[in-house]
């Protein structure tokens, strides 16, 4: 059984540097997360991801890759994909001349599968495991941070298009990852810059934004929560509470996949209860809630990536101090992310049947 290794870092550039594979080689790390930065073209992605896999071939590699404004490659070949409210806007669109009124449904719905094929097979053949994708918050016409990432407002409309995404991934051969639960739509706030707060009860989220999360409680492989706080539920932001992550998510909802937390150098990331706290900090609290992973962004380029060194001495730390223990079921749902299969290589997959008739299907 491998040690657990719950730590998501990220690497400076477009190839490793001795830094870099130094800290990828930790026992206490389990993946990287790549960034436009990491992206000059499709052959300079492949060889970088190799290098990932030869530090350690158990490694995850994800990335940010969902559509619209957040996809972090967009040119040398790679699809621009539609954002997830063009897919919502073809469910709610009229029904054509001759259909019937589930046409506009099932149309948009094969769509979605189209562009979760298309996702997953052109990011997988670089050598890239997993996208944090689909967005599952709703669309309360409120959040700039979120607005057209959504699908819509409906939470039925977004479960059936978020699973349709998730089985044309599963056909690329890869996972997926819901977020950010138990929602991010309502508030105004975007907390890579302050700290939302959402005053709504426990019954109305349960109603609406973290419906989605029980409906596909058998379908999602992993859940990214909001770093917002619900103080009618608990005070401390949902990534750092054990209420939202143990009692609503696991027991209540049912969800027996991966936890991530959200990027953890965000502003609110690193408010418990009411202060500040450092990466370390932040990441043990995050860990000590419930969460399987922690994303530690952005910091490889900060002097000279002294957060991430900090971070994984004070988790070894942690560890024989025993105030951290390892979790094998949490090491099991990570190694659970990685592609089961070989990806179908670039040149071939332009060609293929089924990737040709996705792209025809794109809105």
């Amino acid at each position: 059984m491998h040690p657990h290794a719950p730590l998501i870092i990220d690497v400076a550039g477009h190839s490793l540097t001795a830094a870099d594979r130094r800290r990828l080689a930790h026992p206490l790390v389990g993946g990287a997360i790549l960034f436009a930065r990491n992206w000059q073209d499709r052959a300079q992605l492949t060889r970088l991801c190799r290098q990932i896999k030869a530090v350690r071939r158990d490694l995850l590699i994800a990335v940010d890759h969902e559509g619209g404004r957040v996809q972090r490659f967009r040119t040398d070949g790679f699809t621009h994909l539609p954002p997830m409210a063009a897919l919502g806007a073809l469910w709610m669109a009229p029904a054509k001349p001759g259909e019937n009124e589930g046409g506009p449904a099932l149309r948009a719905s094969n769509a979605a599968s189209a562009c979760g094929y298309v996702l997953g097979a052109e990011l997988r053949a670089c050598g890239v495991d997993l996208s944090f994708t689909p967005v599952l918050d709703l669309d309360f016409g409120a959040s700039s941070v979120i607005g057209d990432r959504s699908f819509g407002r409906d939470p039925r409309m977004v479960s059936m298009l978020a699973k349709s995404l998730m089985h044309g991934l599963l056909q690329s051969g890869m996972a997926s990852c819901g977020k950010h639960f138990p929602g991010h739509g309502f508030v105004r706030a975007d907390s890579h810059l302050a700290i939302p707060v959402d005053k709504r009860s426990l019954k109305a989220i349960l109603a609406e934004d973290a419906a989605p999360y029980g409906w596909l409680s058998t379908s999602l492989h992993s859940v990214m929560p909001a770093h917002v706080i619900y103080p009618k539920v608990d005070s401390r932001p949902a990534g750092f509470s054990a209420r939202w992550l143990q009692d609503v998510l696991r027991q209540r909802l049912g969800f027996t996949g991966a936890v991530f937390s959200d990027d953890l150098s965000m502003a609110a990331a690193r408010q418990i209860d009411g202060r500040e706290v450092g990466f370390s900090e932040a990441a043990l609290a995050a860990l000590g809630a419930g969460c399987d992973m922690v994303l530690l962004c952005n910091q490889s380029v900060v002097e000279g990536g002294a957060p991430i060194d900090e971070a994984i001495d004070a988790l070894a730390q942690a560890q024989i101090q025993g105030s951290w223990q390892a979790q094998p079921a949490s090491e099991e749902r990570r190694l659970s992310l990685l592609p089961a299969a070989p990806a179908m290589p670039w040149d071939e997959l332009m060609v293929s049947r089924a990737y040709m008739q996705a792209l025809s299907l794109l809105p």
